[in-house]
């Protein structure tokens, strides 16, 4: 290492724009050109000593890096601070989900920010949050179950509806069919009184109190404004902007929303973000969501170990776990497989299927009691050198 920082590196070995960068970075400060090419020197230099050597083990110096420091991490659920209702997984579980690449992670929240004319304007960004945060029927009115005339009526607060800025007509006929799309319940009829913001619910069966309690139960909980998988909302300003954090996500709903700024909106549901913005977004969530988990809990890691596990779990197209049901499972080697989970069906279906291990990796390597093909063990002899005399 002491003969790389000796040695005098070529500036072409550079990234490239480096040296524009770095100059327009120290521009304005009072640097001679002696100090500057010094400062150029040491850069190349480190960048030199920091990138890897030939047939260096990074898969497993990664494992290692990210695997040691997760022993200390502590397993609890996170409390902004002074919101008591929205709560984060964080710590080894989040670290887990995220390696797992769990469909829907155990606490799914959104950071959503707001468009230059709502973010300075705390109305405006109250009204963005009702847009978005689910509220039932129930929030906008009476319901009363009427067990003579086997009828649910629902009377509107019209200054409730004025207030969050829905028409009383948008409740009406958002009630009824959310019921059979969202929450697939059929077996009712309604009539609607748009001038007086009424709406009557009749059972199709008449003769059933069940069927009118569970039809009651489906009408005071139907969401009527905001997106169904939001449950709430918190407007809260930092550094000089309203920002809205969410329990629950849904990020391609959000988008649709005026005054979102969908360049910095963010959620941390990975596989939602796959979907919806694709693969290499996905990538950067994984990479953003593992290094927030472990800076949280005061350890460093390399961002560099964090993005090799990233590219792992995405360079297929679509985001796979670590464990069996994603690359460990689907390794080339039988060994390999074998080492990491149900250990008797690989060997099984190996066997069955005539499969050859070409023995390649490092575990089966070490499994067999052979040197890995990295490092020394990397490197073969083609041929002897002939001794003197010898032809």
């Amino acid at each position: 290492m002491l003969a790389h920082q000796e040695e005098k590196i070529d500036e072409a070995e550079l990234p490239v724009k480096t040296k524009e960068q770095l100059r327009g970075f120290l521009e304005g400060r009072d640097i001679t050109e002696d100090q500057f090419e010094k400062i150029l020197d040491r850069v190349v230099t480190e960048y030199r000593i920091t990138r890897i050597e030939p047939c260096e083990a990074v898969g497993v110096i990664a494992a290692q890096s990210i695997g040691e420091p997760g022993t200390q991490m502590t397993m609890r659920t996170f409390h902004y601070a002074g919101v008591a209702e929205i709560n984060v997984t964080l710590g080894l579980p989040r670290l887990i989900e995220i390696m797992d690449a769990r469909k829907e992670p155990s606490t799914p929240t959104m950071t959503i920010y707001l468009e230059p004319d709502f973010a300075v304007d705390r109305d405006k960004a109250r009204e963005v949050s009702w847009q978005i945060e689910a509220a039932p029927l129930h929030e906008f009115g009476d319901i009363t179950t009427d067990m003579e005339n086997m009828q649910i009526l629902v009377q509107l607060n019209t200054a409730v509806c004025e207030k969050r800025k829905i028409p009383p007509g948008a409740i009406l006929e958002t009630g009824p069919r959310k019921i059979r799309e969202r929450r697939h319940y059929r077996d009712f009829e309604f009539e609607m009184d748009e001038k007086g913001a009424t709406i009557i619910f009749t059972p199709k069966d008449r003769e059933s109190y069940q069927n009118l309690f569970q039809l009651a139960e489906h009408v005071r909980n139907v969401i009527v404004q905001g997106i169904d998988d939001i449950e709430r909302v918190v407007v809260r300003k930092e550094s000089g902007e309203y920002i809205l954090y969410t329990e629950g996500s849904n990020l391609k709903d959000v988008f649709d929303v005026d005054g979102v700024d969908t360049t910095r909106t963010r959620t941390n549901n990975i596989s939602e973000i796959s979907q919806v913005l694709g693969i290499e977004a996905a990538r950067n969530a994984i990479i953003y969501e593992a290094l927030s988990t472990l800076n949280e809990q005061g350890i460093l890691v390399d961002v560099r170990h964090i993005m090799l596990v990233a590219d792992m779990m995405c360079m297929e197209g679509e985001v796979k776990q670590i464990g069996r049901h994603g690359i460990a499972g689907e390794k080339e080697s039988v060994l390999s497989r074998a080492a990491f989970e149900v250990t008797v069906n690989h060997l099984l279906d190996a066997a069955v299927a005539n499969e050859v291990d070409e023995l390649s990796g490092v575990t089966e390597n070490v499994i067999v009691g052979q040197p890995i093909q990295l490092g020394t063990g990397d490197v073969k002899l083609i041929a002897k050198p002939l001794k003197s005399g010898e032809l």
